[in-house]
C-alpha cells in the first residue's frame, strides 16, 4: 500500500548548513518539509573544522577577500560572483551568531569580546570566524536546535531521495520541479513529495573516490538527480583534495585543519627536512591543490605512505587551547601532537563543481534551487579557497530565502502526483553485485581521476564508468530500491560528470592537473567546462555564464 502523499510550500533535500539556514530563514512565511538521508547531523557541515571567511579586521577589506578568492581559484571565479558572495559574509556571521552559534572570541584592547580570527593558505589575512576547531559541529548543532523548535518546520530523518519529479516527466505542459520521490529508510516504502519549490543542499560528491574526508552520505545525489531532470552541470573536473588527512588504519575521514598550517605547523618528509619551498612561495599556505599535489608528488618520488605535519614547536598550552579537539582525537590514535610530528595523507574534500545556478540559486529547472556544495556559483573556480565554503552556504540561502519569499504566493500548487511503481520489480537476491560495483568505482576513480591525470587514465576510467552505468541501471530496473542502490547509481553518474568535464579540458588549471597539458591554456582563460543532458529543455541560462 503506497504511503500518503507528503505536500509542503517548500522541500529541502539536505539538512547542513545550506540546508537549515535556508529553512529557518523562510519558516515564518511558509511550510516546510526537510529531509536528511541518515541522522540530520550527519552531513559535511557537522564535521567541518576550520571555520566561516569573514571581513572583520580593521587591517583586511573586502577587496583583499575578492582579490585572494580570484588568485586561489586561477582565472576560473566569477568575479561578480566573488564579489557578491564576500560583500554579504559580515551579515552571514551576524546572522549565525543571532542564532546563538558559540564562535571563539577574544578580549579587545577597549575591554571588550571580538571574534578571534584564523588565517588559513590563500588568505592574506586572518578573517576566519571559527568556534574553537570545531565550527561546523557549533553550526549544525545550533542550527539544528533552532530548526526542531520550530513549528513550521519538519524535519524527516533517514529518508533518500530517489529522483525529482518534474512536469516534463509527467506529461505535463511546461516544465516545473513538482516534488520528489523519497524512500523512507525506517518503512522501506517509497513516498511522494509535492511542493511548491524545491531545494537541493545535499553537499558534494567525494565518496566517489577511495580516500575522502568526507561522510558516508557525500555520493552527489543532488547533481545526479538534477542532471537527470535536465539541469546543466559545470567544472566537476575541480575535485579537491585536501592536503592534510590523519593517516593512520582506524582513523576514517579525519581531517587535520588547515588551520593547524595557519598558525606555524609545518610539513615534513619522513627523514624530517620541509620540501614546500621547493613548490611554492607561500610555504604551507599555499592553496590546497598545490599544497595537495606536493604531497603527492613527494609520495610517490619515495614511495612513502604518508608525509607528517609538525606544530610541536608551539606551546603545548597553545595547541591545546586552539585545537582541543583534532588534539584529543590525534591522542586517541596514539600522537601526540604537542610533542610530535602527525602522519598525514591529502584526500578528497570538495567538489568546486557542481549543477548551475543563478545568483539567486535558481537552476535552469523552474521551482528547483541549488545551495551550498550540490551548486556551481561560480565562486571558486578552479580551487576554492579555505574558508569560503560554509560561506557560500550562508550566503546563497539566504539569496534563495529572498527569491523564494516573493515568489511563493504566486507559486502554483503542484498536481496530484503518482505514486512509486514497483509493480514489475523484485527483491534482489544478488547484493553483491551492489557492494562489488561501489568498490570498483571508488578504486578506479582513486587510480585514474585522481591529484594527477593523464588522457590515457581518463579514458579508462570513462570505459569502466560506462560498462558500470549500463550495469546499475539493468539493476536498479529490476529490482526493489534500497539506500546503497540509490547511492551507487548516483555515485556512478557523477563520476562519468567528472571524467568527462576532464577530458574536456586541454590544460592544467587549478585542481585539474595532467601530465598530457601541464601547463594552462592563457589563450581562454576564465572558460567553464558545462554539461548540457540530452534532455536538456530548461529555462534561459543566466547571462554572466560562460559556456
Amino acid at each position: 500500500m503506497a504511503a500518503s502523499p507528503i505536500f509542503s510550500d517548500i522541500l529541502i533535500i539536505g539538512g547542513g548548513a545550506a540546508g537549515l539556514s535556508l529553512a529557518l530563514r523562510l519558516a515564518d512565511t511558509a511550510r516546510i518539509v526537510t529531509l536528511a538521508k541518515g541522522e540530520l547531523h550527519e552531513g559535511s557541515t557537522y564535521y567541518a573544522q576550520g571555520g566561516i571567511s569573514a571581513v572583520l579586521d580593521a587591517g583586511d577589506s573586502i577587496e583583499s577577500h575578492v582579490q585572494d578568492t580570484l588568485i586561489a581559484g586561477a582565472d576560473l571565479c566569477h568575479a561578480d560572483t566573488v564579489r557578491f558572495t564576500v560583500e554579504h559574509a559580515r551579515a552571514a556571521i551576524e546572522w549565525l551568531s543571532a542564532q546563538g552559534t558559540p564562535f571563539t572570541r577574544e578580549s579587545n584592547a577597549e575591554g571588550g569580546a571580538e571574534y578571534h580570527l584564523h588565517r588559513e593558505g590563500g588568505h592574506s589575512h586572518r578573517r576566519i570566524v571559527h568556534a574553537a576547531d570545531a565550527t561546523g559541529r557549533a553550526i549544525q548543532t545550533t542550527l539544528e536546535q533552532r530548526a526542531r523548535r520550530h513549528p513550521n518546520i519538519t524535519l524527516n530523518e533517514q529518508c533518500s531521495a530517489i529522483d525529482l519529479i518534474t512536469g516534463r516527466k509527467l506529461g505535463l505542459g511546461g516544465n516545473r520541479c513538482l516534488g520528489a520521490y523519497v524512500l523512507n529508510r525506517h518503512t522501506g516504502q517509497v513516498e511522494v513529495c509535492a511542493a511548491r519549490f524545491v531545494v537541493l543542499a545535499t553537499g558534494g560528491a567525494s565518496r566517489v573516490y577511495l580516500y575522502s574526508s568526507n561522510p558516508d552520505g557525500s555520493t552527489g545525489d543532488g547533481i545526479a538527480m538534477a542532471w537527470r531532470a535536465g539541469c546543466r552541470v559545470a567544472n566537476m573536473e575541480f575535485i579537491q583534495f585536501h592536503p592534510t588527512c590523519l593517516y593512520h588504519p582506524q582513523a576514517k575521514n579525519f581531517l587535520i585543519s588547515e588551520a593547524v598550517r595557519g598558525e606555524g605547523g609545518t610539513l615534513l618528509l619522513p627523514d624530517g627536512s620541509r620540501f614546500m619551498q621547493h613548490f611554492d612561495s607561500r610555504l604551507e599556505l599555499a592553496p590546497r591543490d598545490i599544497v595537495a599535489r606536493a604531497i603527492d608528488h613527494e609520495m610517490k618520488r619515495l614511495g612513502a605512505e604518508c608525509v607528517y605535519l609538525d606544530i610541536s614547536h608551539k606551546p603545548a598550552d597553545f595547541i591545546r587551547a586552539h585545537f582541543p579537539n583534532i588534539y584529543a582525537k590525534c591522542l586517541e590514535y596514539g600522537f601526540d601532537m604537542t610533542r610530535q610530528p602527525i602522519p598525514v595523507v591529502p584526500a578528497a574534500h570538495y567538489t568546486c563543481g557542481g549543477v548551475m545556478t543563478d545568483r539567486a540559486a535558481r537552476t535552469d529547472l523552474e521551482g528547483l534551487y541549488a545551495i551550498g556544495e550540490v551548486a556551481f556559483t561560480g565562486l571558486h573556480g578552479a580551487n576554492r579557497m579555505a574558508s569560503n565554503s560554509l560561506l557560500e552556504c550562508l550566503v546563497f540561502a539566504a539569496a534563495a530565502a529572498d527569491d523564494i519569499r516573493s515568489r511563493l504566493e504566486h507559486a502554483p500548487e503542484p498536481p496530484p502526483l503518482p505514486d512509486w511503481d514497483e509493480s514489475r520489480v523484485t527483491d534482489s537476491d544478488e547484493e553483491v553485485v551492489v557492494s562489488h560495483n561501489w568498490a570498483e568505482l571508488r578504486q578506479f576513480m582513486w587510480d585514474y581521476v585522481g591529484i594527477v591525470r593523464t588522457d590515457k587514465r581518463l579514458q579508462r576510467a570513462q570505459h569502466r564508468v560506462d560498462l558500470l552505468l549500463r550495469e546499475i541501471g539493468e539493476y536498479y530496473g529490476n529490482f526493489r530500491i534500497g539506500g546503497n542502490l540509490i547511492e551507487l547509481r548516483n555515485l556512478a553518474q557523477v563520476a562519468d560528470l567528472i571524467i568527462r568535464c576532464a577530458l574536456a579540458r586541454r590544460e592544467s588549471r587549478g585542481l585539474h592537473y595532467t601530465l598530457d597539458y601541464p601547463k594552462a591554456n592563457e589563450s581562454t582563460p576564465g572558460r567553464d567546462t558545462v554539461l548540457v543532458p540530452g534532455n536538456f529543455a530548461g529555462a534561459e541560462a543566466p547571462p554572466f555564464w560562460e559556456t
